[in-house]
């Protein structure tokens, strides 16, 4: 699976190609699952372009995307985006449209009840595990590791010649992550590295503004839809790879 992750937290300042609105987040979206995407996750956007949980922002967001694409529909529930847990939790108590799934940063406040909230709605939660933070640790322990839908392995490390190795190390933390499907992927400078090891790996991946705005040559990217193209050429790389 090669999921399509479409702005992420940024925002007007990263240039017009970040897709901020409803329409625009739902013109990405089926331009990325043309180019081969099968999963998307997105960040609800505050009109004045921030990341929000407010029903408000959601319920738009998830109809226009799913009036033009027919895969699942996943949106976060990054702490930056609601810092109190108990609020957090009160507003995915609060969604009117319902995505197929939302991610989960285990290393936050609140994280677990977060989670139970979401379960409880049948929301699938994509349980976010960071490197270099004790998230690994806390994920291993928790009694919902079970009931996740997929473990998010996101590498933090933005160094092109050592995120592949701090990608392995947090695969190691991770263990047989409670038997849950693994999705890895880096950012920035460690992101074609680490979706070029998904590949080698067999384990799903994504691509997308949030995590680059480059293509692997360095030149920048024009579109979610380009991104996903050239994804899926690195990740088929990384599998031949492992096949030769």
């Amino acid at each position: 699976m090669v999921q399509v992750c479409v702005n992420g937290a940024r925002g007007a300042g990263d240039g017009a190609v970040v897709p901020l609105s409803p329409g625009s987040m739902a013109a990405s979206a089926a331009e990325d699952v043309a180019a081969g995407a099968s999963d998307i996750h997105v960040h609800p956007k505050s009109p004045c372009g921030h990341d929000t949980l407010s029903p408000r922002a959601l319920a738009p967001t998830l109809e226009a995307i799913r009036a033009r694409v027919d895969v699942p529909v996943g949106v976060t529930t990054g702490a930056w985006a609601e810092p109190d847990p108990v609020a957090r939790v009160e507003r995915v108590r609060s969604w009117t449209v319902l995505p197929d799934h939302a991610s989960v940063n285990w290393h936050e406040p609140g994280a677990e009840e977060v989670a139970s909230a979401l379960l409880d709605r049948g929301i699938g939660v994509e349980a976010g595990i960071w490197s270099d933070t004790d998230a690994a640790a806390r994920f291993v322990a928790s009694p919902l590791g079970p009931r996740v839908l997929r473990v998010l392995a996101e590498v933090l490390d933005t160094a092109a010649d050592t995120a592949e190795e701090s990608a392995h190390a947090l695969l190691f933390d991770l263990g047989a992550a409670h038997g849950r499907p693994v999705l890895l992927h880096g950012m920035e400078g460690g992101t074609w590295p680490v979706l070029r090891l998904a590949g080698r790996l067999g384990l799903a991946t994504r691509i997308g503004l949030e995590d680059t705005l480059l293509l692997p040559d360095g030149e920048r990217a024009l579109s979610n839809g380009q991104l996903v193209a050239a994804g899926l050429v690195q990740y088929q790389s990384g599998r031949d790879r492992r096949t030769s």
